[in-house]
C-alpha cells in the first residue's frame, strides 16, 4: 500500500517512509528521519531530524520527537532518538535527543505506551513493554527497564533507574534508584514491598515470587547495610535469574536505592 500525507503537512524529501505510513494534517517530518511500516502520525506531530520510528508505531497529536537536548553543553552534535516497534505515543509527549555527555541515543523499545504529556529528556532509555502514565518525567540519562510501569505525575531525577517488573505509584517524586520486581510510592519514594501483582500477570511462579520475597525482605528490610544483605542473598539463596538479575541492580546502583518504607517509620 502506498504512503498517505495530509496535504498541509510538510515532509522532507530527505525523510525515509515505509510502507503504509500514514502522515495526518499539519505534521512536519524533517530530513534524516526514518519511519517504518504501517505508523500512523495524527495531526500537529513533528518529528526532528536523526528520528528513527519502528513499524506499526502510533504517534498523537501535539507530539514532538527528536527534538535537541535540554542541555546546557549540547552544542548541535549529530544525536538521535531511536524508537522501536508498536509503540504508542499519545497526545503533546516529548522525546529528545541524545548528547555527546553519553552514547548520544535516546530509546524506546518495542511495546512501550506513553500516555498523554510524557516527557522523555536527553539520553534516556526506555525498555520495551513499558507503560508510562499521563504526565511522567524523566530528566536526562535516565534508564527505565522492560515491563515497568511508572504512575502519573511521577517525576524521576537524573541518572535514576528503575529496574524490570517494578511499579512506581503517581505522584512519587523519584530520586534514589527503583529495584526490579519492587513497588514504590510517595514523595519522597519509599519501596513497599514486590510489585505482586505484576508479577502474578507476567507469570512468575508461587516458587520464583516465594524466593524473591525472602531475598527483598533480607536486603531491604533485615540487613543493616545493603553490602551486608548482598552478602546472606548470595549465600542463602538460589542463584535464579532474578536473584541476579536484582543483586546486580544493587550492586551498581551509583544513586543509591530508595529506602524502605518500614525503616522511615
Amino acid at each position: 500500500m502506498s504512503v498517505e500525507i495530509h496535504p498541509t503537512s510538510i515532509v522532507s524529501p530527505k525523510a525515509k517512509l515505509g510502507v503504509n505510513v500514514k502522515i495526518g494534517p499539519f505534521c512536519v517530518i524533517e530530513e534524516d528521519v526514518e519511519i517504518g511500516d504501517n505508523t500512523e502520525l495524527e495531526s500537529h506531530v513533528s518529528v526532528k531530524r536523526y528520528t528513527t520510528i519502528g513499524s506499526d508505531c502510533k504517534i498523537h497529536e501535539g507530539s514532538v520527537i527528536g527534538g535537541i537536548p535540554q542541555h546546557l553543553g549540547f552544542k548541535g552534535e549529530e544525536t538521535y532518538v531511536r524508537i522501536g516497534n508498536n509503540v504508542t505515543i499519545r497526545e503533546y509527549v516529548t522525546i529528545h535527543r541524545g548528547t555527546s555527555f553519553d552514547d548520544g541515543i535516546t530509546k524506546i523499545d518495542d511495546n512501550s505506551y506513553l500516555m498523554a504529556y510524557v516527557h522523555i529528556a536527553h539520553d534516556c532509555k526506555v525498555g520495551h513493554d513499558t507503560i508510562l502514565a499521563n504526565a511522567v518525567t524523566l530528566a536526562g540519562h535516565v534508564k527505565i527497564g522492560n515491563y515497568v510501569f511508572i504512575g502519573g505525575l511521577t517525576p524521576i531525577h537524573q541518572f535514576c533507574r528503575v529496574g524490570d517488573y517494578a511499579m512506581v505509584g503517581g505522584a512519587s517524586a523519584v530520586d534514589k534508584d527503583i529495584p526490579p520486581y519492587t513497588r514504590a510510592a510517595k514523595n519522597h519514594v519509599l519501596l513497599y514491598g514486590l510489585n505482586l501483582v505484576g508479577l502474578r500477570r507476567r507469570g512468575f511462579s508461587s516458587e520464583q515470587i516465594k524466593i524473591l520475597k525472602e531475598a527483598y525482605r533480607i536486603l531491604f528490610r533485615k540487613s543493616a547495610t545493603i553490602q551486608e544483605g548482598i552478602k546472606e542473598v548470595e549465600e542463602k539463596l538460589p542463584s535464579t535469574p532474578e536473584i541476579q538479575n536484582l543483586i546486580e541492580f544493587v550492586k551498581t546502583s551509583k544513586r543509591g536505592i530508595a529506602p524502605e518504607a518500614s525503616k522511615r517509620g
